[in-house]
């Protein structure tokens, strides 16, 4: 073919070719220009199906116009009867020949050669994957406006212009909604590895299956692999109808939780539970796109409080020291305009010495402010110093020797320091709520001192003092506002920690609350706290939305509020939404559990058990937790992988609950026993409640794990009366899957205001 002329178009070079036809560069000798020409196979000549189907390519791709999409200027028939398309001819490479030269990155990735479909590359910046895959979506939400299903999106059918632009080829497997497919009914099409399992299934189609291929590419762009493999296109395509896709956090650590998701849903093998169309997966995308270019052109400027030291001779002035720190935390956290870590992860570095700069970079701050209390009568010492990460110089540093009454002040011209070294411009009221005092009196804040730090060790002995404290607080100032979310706080605690039932602790909670938002309706922390009253007990979703939203306008900076916020997102079925509060949560607090352990959930209520339990036992390895412990012994039952299930089970039982119990379950280890297992830890912890409260909630997964479904609904309806802390999940837990049609278990959810 090379040098001839066919039409008024001259054959250049051979450039790519597939079952669906070959492809030459030409130059269009009319109107001197460069073409593509695709040839229909010579060997379907003489085929009037295939030329039909090739007809339709054409027809189906000449009716879009979009910029993402490979342009088609006409089709045209050779003298001895072969089919051709002319297309727009675009200088670049495909996106397969991109991933293959991948992004050198730190991270080793596993070996894994040698199996089909398999790239020994390294994956794309996630930025620059993110910007293609939004093209692509773009076109596709375009051929889909116009009933076009591709239904052979793959790296190799996208060409990437040397300016960058994203162009979709080869519409020859195209399905025309509610008309003719291009390839013969009942004909399995496409290419296995990026086949959707309805696809492979050889099932009609839709715009979904699209949806699927493009959320295979973008694994494959950020990792270099496939997400299914097989050692050949059966065992590939097997892959995809039965298994779960390798966890893409197992390729490359440095991923946002929320991309993660997203590629999950893509991939989700129910068409139902994936993107339903392009223009929803394009607002995911688009998001983090934004969120990601903000990031990078407008960084924040940073800071990390450190635990003061108390240089007091008496230990027990602690209290005073961590105060003094919390207290410049909780007055730089309202600032929108200042990235500010969360007391949680800054207090992990107390005594240790480590040097700044790896303190800087495990909480990715650029400074570090750290500071000194000495306390001796009446006299106060504080010292204070602001450092640059980067290269350990001092930016500021200051030492006041006041009266003990001067604590205030000295906690302003920190923080009005901090603020004008960093550059953080001041907007509104920001000066104002900076600086701003709840009480006049040095012995009422100290009273509120020593009651948080009494309920920060959640023991209890230490929770029943910092109750004290707080009432004493409220006896000398009744108008002292934080002082009555501190009471809350631990009304909260006490049913978080089972220690009493919610209808014991949360009406007091609300009371509280409500008399702090009544003095001051500025405070977010109440404003957080009384979301969790209307989410958790009252099953009141519109004014926890409420609360929680209000509380971040309030307090930017605040890692409980964006927590609480992603858990009511969870339970109300807004995943996308809530992956952005919690990767909000776990860039201001990047050493806490908690956000790791609303993740965990979001993942377990998404049925992506293989990741709840990837991810809860990398997170275990550093520290035990109650609800990490318990997704994980979920999400193992869910798999029938039963004997690791009662290990994880027992290990929850002797950890956190009842070691008795958790022998009780060690006679029945085999995997055929793990009903009679869950059956005996069930009796016996209902026996518990009637000398301490337990959680009927916890009693009836237990009867569920056991799947005795009158027990399970008995023991769900006791929940429901005592109203459970864990109840206002019942809407989007698997635990409860197999009793979600009974007709006990739908009057349950009307109960709480879900729908069924």
């Amino acid at each position: 073919m090379i040098g001839k002329t066919i039409s008024h178009y001259r054959i250049l070079e051979k450039v790519g070719g597939g079952g669906m036809g070959v492809v030459y560069k030409a130059e269009d000798t009319k109107l001197k220009r460069a073409v593509a020409l695709k040839f229909l196979p010579a060997e379907f000549t003489g085929d009037p199906e295939a030329k039909e189907r090739f007809i339709h390519e054409a027809q189906a791709a000449s009716a879009l116009d979009h910029n993402n999409i490979c342009n088609v200027h006409e089709i045209g028939e050779t003298d001895n009867g072969q089919m051709f398309i002319v297309m727009a001819c675009y200088e670049g490479e495909t996106l397969k020949s991109r991933i293959a030269k991948g992004q050198s990155r730190p991270e080793r990735l596993p070996a894994d050669e040698g199996r089909i479909g398999q790239a020994g590359s390294r994956g794309m910046r996630i930025e620059e994957a993110t910007d293609l895959a939004i093209q692509i979506a773009q076109g596709l939400s375009e051929a889909h406006a116009h009933g076009i299903v591709h239904r052979d999106i793959k790296p190799a059918n996208i060409l990437i212009t040397k300016s960058g632009v994203a162009k979709i080829l080869d519409f020859g497997l195209a399905k025309l909604a509610g008309g003719a497919r291009l390839t013969k009914t009942g004909s399995t099409v496409g290419t296995a590895a990026y086949m959707s399992p309805e696809q492979a299934r050889g099932q009609e189609v839709d715009h979904r299956t699209d949806i699927w291929s493009l959320g295979v590419v973008l694994f494959e762009m950020l990792t270099g692999k496939l997400p299914f493999r097989g050692e050949h296109e059966a065992a590939m395509l097997y892959s995809i109808v039965h298994e779960e896709p390798q966890p893409i956090s197992s390729f490359r650590s440095d991923l946002p939780p929320d991309l993660e998701l997203s590629i999950t849903k893509m991939l989700q093998k129910e068409p139902g539970k994936r993107f339903q169309d392009m223009r929803e997966l394009l607002s995911q995308l688009g998001t983090k796109k934004k969120k990601h270019e903000t990031a990078g052109e407008q960084a924040l400027p940073s800071i990390a409080v450190l635990p003061f030291v108390n240089m007091s001779p008496d230990p027990e002035n602690d209290y005073f020291s961590d105060g003094l720190s919390e207290e410049i935390i909780n007055a730089l956290s309202k600032l929108e305009a200042l990235h500010v870590t969360a007391r949680t992860s800054a207090f992990r570095f107390r005594g240790k010495e480590i040097d700044i700069r790896e303190i800087g970079k495990q909480l990715n701050v650029s400074t570090v402010l750290e500071g000194s209390v000495r306390r001796a009568g009446n006299k106060l010492r504080v010292t204070a110093q602001l450092i640059n990460v980067a290269d350990g110089y001092h930016l500021w540093s200051e030492r006041y020797d006041r009266e003990l009454e001067d604590v205030f002040a000295i906690q302003d011209e920190i923080s009005l320091a901090i603020v004008d070294k960093l550059n953080v411009r001041l907007l509104g009221e920001d000066k104002a709520r900076l600086a701003k005092r709840y009480t006049e009196s040095f012995e009422v804040y100290d009273l509120y001192l020593k009651g948080r730090y009494h309920l920060s060790t959640l023991t209890e002995e230490g929770i029943k003092r910092s109750l004290d404290y707080f009432q004493q607080a409220i006896q000398k100032d009744p108008n002292y506002a934080l002082a009555y979310v501190g009471v809350a706080s631990v009304y909260n605690v006490l049913a978080l920690v089972g220690q009493f039932s919610s209808n014991e602790t949360m009406p007091k909670a609300k009371s509280e609350l409500l008399k702090a938002l009544k003095l001051d309706d500025s405070l977010a922390e109440a404003h957080a706290w009384l979301g969790e009253v209307y989410l958790q007990y009252e099953w009141d979703w519109s004014s926890a939305e409420r609360e929680f939203k209000r509380a971040i306008e309030l307090k930017p900076n605040s890692p409980e509020a964006h927590q609480f916020y992603a858990d009511y997102l969870i339970v109300t079925g807004s995943m996308e939404q809530a992956s952005i509060e919690i990767e909000r949560a776990r860039d201001l607090d990047p050493l806490s559990n908690i956000p790791n352990t609303i993740f965990a959930y979001q993942l377990f209520v998404l049925r992506q058990f293989d990741q709840v339990i990837e991810h809860c036992r990398k997170m275990l390895k550093t520290e035990p937790s109650f609800l990490l412990q318990l997704h994980l012994w979920r999400a193992l039952r869910q798999q029938n992988r039963l004997s690791e299930a009662l290990v994880e089970c027992k290990k929850l039982f002797t950890l956190f609950i009842s070691r008795e119990i958790a022998e009780a379950m060690e006679c029945v280890d085999a995997e055929s026993g793990y009903k009679s297992a869950m059956r005996t830890a069930a009796k016996k912890l209902a026996d518990l409640s009637t000398k301490r409260y337990i959680s009927p909630y916890l009693i009836a997964t237990l009867f569920a794990h056991a799947e005795d479904d009158n027990e399970t609904l008995q023991w769900f309806e006791k929940a429901h009366a005592e109203r459970d802390m864990a109840f206002y999940s019942i809407g989007v837990d698997p635990d409860w899957d197999r009793v979600r049609s009974n007709p006990r278990f739908t009057a349950l959810l009307e109960k709480v205001g879900l729908k069924r």
